[in-house]
């Protein structure tokens, strides 16, 4: 909650740079949650917060955006710049190898596509799918398209929401952040299964190798 009002009065002080600060970062995987930048940023432009309209409506889905799409396309270039070399220096500690990039690179081939277009409105994914994708060296004009249109129907959302909700927004807020409990739950699970199974796949390569590494020293 602390966090929260600090959010609100950054950007009730900053105006347009708070939003544009906050969506790059958001999209860059800082946590931040963007329900409650945009939230705020929607009914802010009614006057029933405030007394009086600071923001336009259409503004904010813009700058949200736009900001969306600057920090997916750092957060981009980092995995498409720097993966095979953070595989070639802790691959072992992370349970990677060049073998599970180039397979991610096949998958992202087939299904990038609709990964970035529908992580862009999941929670956690959305502020993640972008290192992935660029570690999988996913086209760049391709995913910057799909990042705009996945980021504008998730600011779009959120900033109406703000809006319709005006000086209640809090509460809708609370009430959307509920809603995707849920989905956190299912993705978290989700990922500690994908951590658990790949330990596994690693264990039985090595159980494997291990034999055969004491025939040949013999």
């Amino acid at each position: 909650m602390r966090k929260n009002g600090r959010m609100q009065s950054f950007v009730q002080n900053y105006g347009y740079f708070a939003l544009v600060v906050l969506s790059i970062l958001e999209s860059a995987c800082a946590p931040i949650p963007s329900e409650v930048t945009f939230g705020f940023a929607g009914a802010f432009c009614t006057v029933a917060v405030g007394g009086s309209s600071h923001f336009s409506l259409w503004l904010v889905i813009l700058i949200g955006t736009l900001g969306s799409l600057v920090g997916s396309i750092i957060a981009y270039e980092v995995g498409r710049t720097a993966g095979r070399t953070i595989v070639d220096r802790w691959g072992k500690w992370i349970l990677l190898t060049h073998k599970d990039l180039d397979a991610a690179e096949r998958w992202f081939e087939k299904y990038g596509s609709i990964s970035v277009l529908i992580g862009r409105i999941l929670p956690v994914v959305r502020s993640a799918i972008s290192v992935p994708a660029g570690i999988a060296e996913m086209k760049r004009g391709r995913f910057m398209v799909l990042t705009v249109i996945g980021s504008f129907a998730w600011v779009t959302l959120l900033a109406s929401l703000g809006y319709a909700a005006g000086e209640n927004w809090q509460r809708v807020s609370k009430d959307f952040h509920a809603a995707q409990l849920p989905i956190i739950i299912v993705v978290v699970l989700l990922l500690v299964w994908g951590f658990w199974h790949r330990l596994r796949s690693v264990r039985r390569q090595q159980g494997h190798q291990g034999p055969r590494g004491q025939h040949a020293r013999r």
